[in-house]
C-alpha cells in the first residue's frame, strides 16, 4: 500500500504531481534551481531579477523552495559540493544573524 501523497501547499504556484519527479527525487524545477545556483553569478543584473524572469516567482518564494532543496538528502546525491557549499553558506548567515541579535561581535 502506497503512502498518500501530500496535498499541495496553497502558496505553491506549480504544485508538483508524482510524475514530475524524476528518478534521482527532485523536480525539473528543482535540477534548474540546483543549476542556476551553480552559475547565478554568469547573469547580467540583480539575482532578483533573474529569478523572477527564470523561474516566474518571487525572490521569496524561490529561497523558501532552495532552502528545502538545500535540507534535501536527494539534492546532496545529485550535487554534494555545491548542497554542501550552500548549507555552509547558510550555516554561517545564521550564525552572524544570531551574534548580532546578542550584540556579540563575531572576528
Amino acid at each position: 500500500m502506497e503512502a498518500a501523497e501530500p496535498a499541495p501547499r496553497p502558496d505553491d504556484p506549480s504544485p508538483l504531481t508524482r510524475a514530475d519527479v524524476g528518478v534521482d527525487g527532485l523536480s525539473r524545477r528543482d535540477h534548474e534551481i540546483l543549476a542556476f545556483e551553480r552559475q547565478w553569478w554568469q547573469y547580467a543584473g540583480a539575482k532578483e531579477q533573474a529569478i523572477r524572469e527564470l523561474f516566474s516567482m518571487s525572490a521569496t518564494r524561490y529561497y523558501q523552495v532552495l532552502n528545502r532543496l538545500i535540507d534535501s538528502e536527494a539534492a546532496l546525491r545529485v550535487d554534494p559540493l555545491l548542497i554542501k557549499r550552500l548549507r555552509k553558506t547558510r550555516a554561517a548567515r545564521k550564525r552572524v544573524r544570531a551574534a548580532r541579535r546578542l550584540g556579540i561581535e563575531l572576528p
